[in-house]
């Protein structure tokens, strides 16, 4: 039985139970107000009791099942076979698996390989059809148990709120935890890199040409990990976006917030926030096969030189790309300057062109800001649009007209492929997102400081 369909299960038997606690708890009465909780909670109770452990079982059994299976499968195999190194091993029972489940594999199918494949079939359906089985009998036990305790003095509010507090904490220590991973994870493989490259060639190098021979019997360069190129093209390609999309959605926002109709707004609205929910290797194609042409042969007719790849047909399509964020931001930000502002410019005489300049956008300037280098680590961190239509080129230039290249664009390339772990070639992506994740951290920060700063507090 698959997870969704025991999801689906657990989705009904969460419903039955919810209906059977509420319906005990009222029948315990004479009237809902005798209980010490709303009757829901008492539902609720019931839910927590049965979902929370079958959840944690689920979620366990599909971590270690892999492992398990592995184990078993390896215990069954000839004696040669299992005595192989672990990486051998391991393309062994890939291949096992692969087979298992229909999949091409990577070497000839032996008699070794189809009893193994065999028998990962044969327990992934037993594990399955036992982790179905747990998970719902540890559901019906829980919500039994939960029922049985039902009274009138059962303080079912205190403890479901509990536990969603303990859900919720859960959560978010999860989300600490697998911030600090990420960063610490970066640091590692970037300190690997900083012992094999100075941290000052590669803070202020002018060059950056990564390739270098992977042995010793190799012909190959020694390799350039000079990063101002990158980030030179990074801050191009985001400034051309931000001159797109900070006039465009701010005045969009303007308009939406202060002089558009109810009815206007309820459709221009929700068009523009279409644009946030293009895919981006969408608009990396349209900048690629539309706009980068466009650009080229606009600037041919009037004698400039414009590359097939360049900062400016990258920057235009990203920035078109970014219109919603700042255009949405900015337009919550406006809509919630208190009226009294606005009634009181009027009732001086203001115009309302004088009370959009003079009061509201003042008063909305420091939001307006946060929500730009909001915008700022956005484009930053772009990725497919640069791929596309600015192109690989390390070029260390302030032209638009010119083909360059960014730090998520090298990232990419570094890491495609078969790559050894051990160069500093490859190790260069994790230096360089050390460095991505350090500034639009910075610019985030800088975005929130200026938001607490000078937020003005109106009554």
């Amino acid at each position: 039985m698959s997870i969704w369909i025991i999801a689906a299960t657990l989705l009904v038997v969460s419903a039955l139970g919810y209906r059977a606690g509420r319906a005990k708890a009222l029948s315990l009465v004479g009237h809902a107000r005798e209980l010490n909780s709303l009757p829901g909670y008492y539902g609720s109770w019931v839910i927590l009791w049965g979902v929370l452990p079958a959840t944690l079982l689920l979620l366990s059994w599909v971590a270690l099942q892999p492992i398990v299976l592995d184990q078993l499968v390896v215990a069954g195999l000839p004696q040669e076979i299992a005595a192989l190194e672990p990486s051998r091993l391991g393309l062994f029972l890939n291949d096992a698996q692969n087979l298992a489940s229909g999949n091409i594999v990577s070497r000839e199918v032996d008699e070794t390989l189809t009893a193994a494949a065999a028998r990962y079939r044969d327990l992934g359906s037993l594990a399955s059809a036992a982790r179905a089985g747990s998970v719902v009998l540890l559901t019906l036990a829980g919500m039994t148990l939960a029922y049985r305790r039902i009274n009138r003095r059962l303080r079912a509010m205190v403890k479901v709120e509990r536990a969603f507090e303990l859900i919720l904490a859960t959560g978010s220590t999860i989300a600490i935890f697998t911030t600090i991973g990420i960063v610490l994870s970066l640091l590692f493989e970037a300190i690997r890199f900083f012992r094999l490259v100075p941290l000052t060639e590669f803070l202020f190098g002018l060059e950056w040409s990564p390739q270098t021979a992977l042995r010793a019997d190799q012909v190959g360069s020694s390799g350039a990990f000079g990063a101002i190129p990158l980030l030179a093209g990074t801050f191009l390609v985001s400034l051309i976006a931000m001159m797109v999309a900070v006039p465009i959605g701010l005045f969009s926002a303007i308009y939406m917030s202060e002089y558009a109709a109810p009815r206007v707004r309820a459709v221009a609205k929700p068009v523009l926030e279409i644009l946030a929910g293009v895919p981006t290797v969408v608009y990396g194609f349209f900048a690629a096969l539309t706009v980068a042409p466009l650009f080229r042969g606009a600037g041919e007719a009037i004698g400039l030189s414009v590359s097939s790849e360049s900062a400016l047909a990258a920057g235009g399509v990203m920035g078109i790309m970014i219109i919603p964020f700042v255009s949405s931001l900015s337009d919550d930000v406006i809509r919630a300057v208190p009226q009294s502002l606005r009634e009181a410019s009027y009732g001086l005489g203001a115009t309302q062109s004088e009370t959009i300049r003079k009061i509201i956008f003042p008063a909305a300037l420091p939001g307006i800001v946060g929500g730009i280098l909001l915008a700022v680590s956005r484009a930053i961190g772009e990725t497919m649009i640069v791929v596309m239509a600015a192109g690989l080129a390390s070029n260390l230039t302030a032209n638009p007209l010119e083909a360059v290249t960014t730090v998520t664009v090298q990232i990419v390339t570094l890491l495609i492929g078969d790559q050894e772990f051990d160069s500093a070639k490859t190790l260069a992506a994790f230096a360089l997102g050390l460095m991505l994740f350090f500034i639009t951290l910075v610019l985030n920060v800088v975005a929130l400081h200026v938001v607490r700063r000078y937020r003005e507090q109106y009554e």
